[in-house]
């Protein structure tokens, strides 16, 4: 288990030597403690990510994805590993981190490795005797910040572009869950990465973050969390007018018709809300329901949000685990108190477990509450295993329902009718739309929103334009043309 910060190929302690503690979710005991990087440590990194960037840049494309690639194959190796830690770190059940985390880690390094060489320029078509082309040039040094709630799966998501585009980066992890991104680091080391090219620093937003966030030798700023932090990164960088990338808030809309295939259309809503105890930011928040199917719907989504089964996250059993900290534990809490106080009504959970076993851990029971639309809990971010439901008459009042929070970030809608998935996608509020589906990610498709829901891309081709720009050369292939202005 890594313990210190990652700077220059090499793992060192912060420059004053203070440590962090990380604590188990399950049990509120000390994993382990980690080096804390600040400022001057941050100012090391941005260092030696500027030493490192000349040399990663003119690394022939294919050798960069080559290293992806390996790396994608190490992560791949160290499978068990590296789902244990995510699990102890953030309470994520292990079932999960095993399926999902792990796997899409690698394919998304995977991913970048084989874009690194086929991320192409253009050519324009421009007047005659002249040739314009249109090539992508890596940003520089990059300062990427990721979130406690998918620590592991978000250094795949931001490193992978960045580094296939050819630049270096420092990455921030959450302090609460820096574990599994150390481990990321130490396979780079191993598979080849050089020195440099990317650095890794634990530590607290309003120090490390922060000046990595106005520092200015780093060109771009990549920033995954709360919508208010967001908006004081955006502050932070205008010192040398970084660009600033921000996937951010969301309140997702996960909207029901009469028409949909009910068993199918339960299951979905559980694991838009439930997987990973709620801490995702394009949860399925909001339930809405048409009003002719919202009894039969209830009943069932009740019973199965009532049988699933919270425990150990290292148990292969656990469905649900603790969440990440014992502040989002309390955070969801006062939510629970708020819809109580604003008439709601809780329909089951909204509590701490109460069995012996779970009550040193970070728990909250699957909540669902019956709100209206412009209840707090309907409009801001709870971040838990906590879902508003709401009845709707048609697709009008759907509409409106679901595109009326500040947020744009990914929704969701159940239905037979073709006709109507098509049209309601075209006008529902953001960056993502399921059909009869929810949650699904792929390191092809683009990741984001609109909104408070941040601006930017993660993955795809859009991912690589966003780690590069866009240099425009003219060439004047006729020498018979004179300048515009002839002496």
């Amino acid at each position: 288990m890594q313990t210190k910060l990652y700077i220059g190929g090499e793992f060192v302690d912060a420059l004053d030597g203070a440590t962090l503690d990380v604590i188990n979710p399950f049990d509120g005991s000390v994993i382990t403690s980690v080096a804390e990087a600040k400022a001057a440590d941050v100012d090391r990194a941005v260092a030696a990510a500027t030493k490192a960037f000349p040399a990663w840049r003119a690394t022939p494309a294919m050798q960069r994805g080559r290293l992806l690639g390996k790396l994608a194959d190490a992560i791949e190796a160290h499978a068990e590993e590296l789902a244990e830690l995510e699990s102890i770190d953030t309470g994520h059940p292990i079932r999960d981190t095993k399926g999902l985390d792990v796997p899409r880690t690698a394919v998304t390094f995977r991913y970048f490795a084989g874009m690194a060489d086929k991320h192409q320029g253009s050519v324009v078509p421009v007047e005659a005797g002249f040739l314009n082309y249109v090539q992508r040039e890596p940003v520089g040094v990059v300062g990427q910040i990721v979130p406690w709630n998918f620590p592991l799966m978000f250094t795949s998501w931001k490193m992978g572009p960045a580094l296939a585009a050819g630049n270096t980066v420092v990455l921030k992890p959450a302090e609460i869950t820096p574990l599994s991104t150390l481990k990321i680091a130490q396979l780079m080391a191993e598979v080849g990465f050089p020195p440099g090219v990317v650095n890794i620093l634990p530590g607290f937003g309003h120090t490390a973050g922060q000046h990595l966030a106005e520092h200015p030798g780093v060109q771009k700023i990549a920033f995954t969390g709360s919508t208010a932090v967001g908006r004081r990164i955006v502050q932070a960088s205008a010192g040398n007018l970084k660009r600033v990338q921000l996937e951010l808030g969301g309140k997702g809309a996960n909207i029901v018709f009469a028409d949909a295939n009910l068993p199918a259309a339960i299951n979905g809503s559980a694991f838009a809300i439930f997987h990973n105890q709620g801490q995702a930011c394009i949860a399925g928040s909001r339930l809405l329901l048409q009003e002719e199917i919202a009894a039969p719907f209830l009943e069932g989504f009740v019973k199965l949000a009532k049988s699933i089964k919270l425990g150990n996250p290292l148990d292969p059993s656990t469905e649900m685990g603790p969440l990440t900290s014992q502040k989002q534990q309390q955070s969801v809490l006062m939510y629970c108190d708020v819809a109580k106080q604003q008439g709601a009504e809780v329909i089951t959970g909204g509590r701490k477990p109460e069995a012996a076993a779970l009550s040193k851990g970070f728990f909250v029971e699957p909540t669902i509450v019956r709100a209206q639309p412009k209840d707090r809990v309907c409009q801001e971010e709870v971040f838990g295993p906590f879902v508003s439901v709401t009845t709707f008459k048609d697709e009008a009042e759907a509409i409106a329902i679901a595109n009326s929070t500040e947020y744009g970030l990914g929704g969701g809608l159940w239905t037979t009718n073709l006709q109507r998935a098509h049209r309601m996608a075209g006008v529902m509020r953001a960056g993502m739309v399921w059909i009869n589906s929810y949650k699904r990610v792929n390191p092809g498709s683009p990741f984001g929103g609109v909104g408070s829901s941040g601006y930017g891309r993660e993955m795809g081709f859009e991912a690589m334009h966003d780690y590069t720009e866009a240099k425009s050369v003219w060439v004047n292939v006729d020498a018979q043309i004179p300048p515009h202005y002839p002496r």
